[in-house]
């Protein structure tokens, strides 16, 4: 009796070994794929960078000269912060003055998710 207690003992204690065994060496893996995705850079959108032409209400506030869509928003939020245009209590929605009223549609106020759409209205392809 005693043997058999000992070696179904000494059964358990090899395959719980080969478990941990088994599963360090599937993890290993996975570590060295997000250290290596860690260490890669995310890479813009060649079509997003793009240079846009502003229409001639939009060059007023961005510039004449060709602009990608994100700089169009980042000068237009200058724009906005310069002139003190955003709500003091909402600060989600942006007064219109006279240079970004025609933009808006003509609208008096509009909220910060409209704006890129309202400016988008205003940018043409290159070419």
């Amino acid at each position: 009796m005693a043997k058999k207690k000992a070696t179904k003992k000494a059964a358990k204690k090899a395959t719980k070994k080969v478990a941990k065994k088994t599963t360090a060496k599937k993890a290993a893996p996975k570590k060295a794929a997000k250290a290596a995705g860690a260490k890669t850079k995310r890479k813009p959108n060649a079509a997003f960078m793009a240079p846009l032409n502003p229409s001639a209400l939009l060059a007023e506030i961005v510039g004449s000269k060709p602009i990608p869509r994100p700089q169009v928003a980042k000068k237009m939020w200058e724009y906005i912060h310069k002139h003190g245009l955003q709500d003091k209590v909402n600060r989600r929605m942006i007064h219109a003055d006279d240079k970004l009223k025609p933009i808006f549609g003509g609208k008096k106020s509009v909220t910060m998710f409209e704006l890129t759409k309202y400016a988008s209205k205003h940018l043409t392809k290159i070419p």
